[in-house]
């Protein structure tokens, strides 16, 4: 029944073993399987959140993936978010084949990894020791196309909505978008405001931002779609117009990103593609070989929320 019969028994006498099976409606024990090989064929998915349907996309990717190769894949919402997560089994090391992690620090995944289970990280610091491999985003790339974008758009004063949250994926967006901005005269970022990831505190950053001292952001770059709603909101109990009197980024592509009016300008990121290079990432490393590393690209998406600067003609 295992395919190991050539050589050792007859074509006739296989064929017959096989249709009692299947009359009988005999299936493999794969408990005892996995217990033969010394594999579960499970794998845990660790997210921060269940509310931001990236997390959804990358689960949907890496499940298509195990399906393929007969692994179950467990999701499990951090109940920490992006803090360290607790082992949800007695022992981890003994109930799964290896963890997939997305946007979490690796450290935060101590608990979990006792005994050297292998660990995939996603959208996280590439050069983390604990981490058995990385699949990444272009993120820099992504916010240097928003950057560009504004900047071919005439804007050189620029408000920074960034995520309250210390991880590798927003430092590499702050980063990339001062490091952008210092290559064209005059183009600063004149304020940055922290908020959670949600569209209050969004709203909220986005006002002091555009109401603080010194001259006004012409854009607001928000490290994700839901702070740009925010942003939009802010705008409008201002009094201004988006984009007319400011323009409005977002990052992630959301479904939000087209629900919001006008709809927003936007960095898409391929989220079940992240979960199918995950669990391949994983398998490549149960077999005992090293994933390839190659940052998966992104791509920026102009809709109605972006548009020239009034003050300057784009381009100059």
């Amino acid at each position: 029944m295992g395919d190991k019969w050539r050589g050792r028994v007859s074509e006739r006498t296989a064929t017959a073993v096989r249709t009692a099976a299947r009359e009988l409606g005999y299936r493999p024990n794969l408990a005892a399987r996995n217990l033969r090989l010394g594999r579960t064929r499970t794998a845990l998915l660790v997210v921060p959140a269940l509310t931001n349907e990236i997390f959804a996309r990358v689960h949907t990717g890496a499940a298509r993936v195990a399906a393929e190769h007969g692994i179950g894949v467990l999701l499990y919402p951090s109940p920490d978010g992006t803090g360290p997560a607790r082992d949800p089994f007695a022992s981890a090391r003994a109930t799964l084949d290896g963890v997939i992690a997305s946007s979490m620090a690796a450290d935060a995944l101590d608990a979990l990894r006792e005994g050297g289970l292998p660990l995939v990280m996603l959208d996280s610091d590439p050069k983390h020791p604990e981490a058995s491999a990385t699949v990444n985003l272009d993120i820099a790339d992504g916010m240097r196309q928003v950057a560009h974008h504004l900047l071919d758009l005439g804007h050189r004063h620029f408000g920074h909505l960034a995520a309250d949250v210390d991880s590798w994926t927003f430092r590499v967006r702050a980063r990339a978008l001062a490091d952008t901005l210092r290559t064209v005269p005059g183009a600063t970022v004149v304020r940055t405001e922290t908020a959670t990831l949600d569209v209050t505190a969004g709203r909220q950053a986005a006002e002091r931002a555009l109401t603080g001292p010194g001259p006004r952001p012409t854009a607001l770059v928000c490290d994700g779609d839901v702070l740009a709603a925010g942003a939009c909101k802010a705008a409008r109990r201002l009094g201004l117009r988006i984009p007319e009197d400011v323009s409005v980024t977002g990052f992630d592509d959301l479904s939000l990103a087209t629900a919001v009016e006008p709809e927003l300008t936007t960095v898409r990121l391929p989220a079940e593609a992240v979960g199918e290079a995950g669990m391949r990432a994983l398998m490549t490393v149960l077999d005992g070989r090293t994933p390839t590393a190659d940052a998966l690209p992104v791509h920026l998406v102009t809709r109605g929320s972006t548009t020239h600067n009034a003050a300057r003609p784009a381009g100059s």
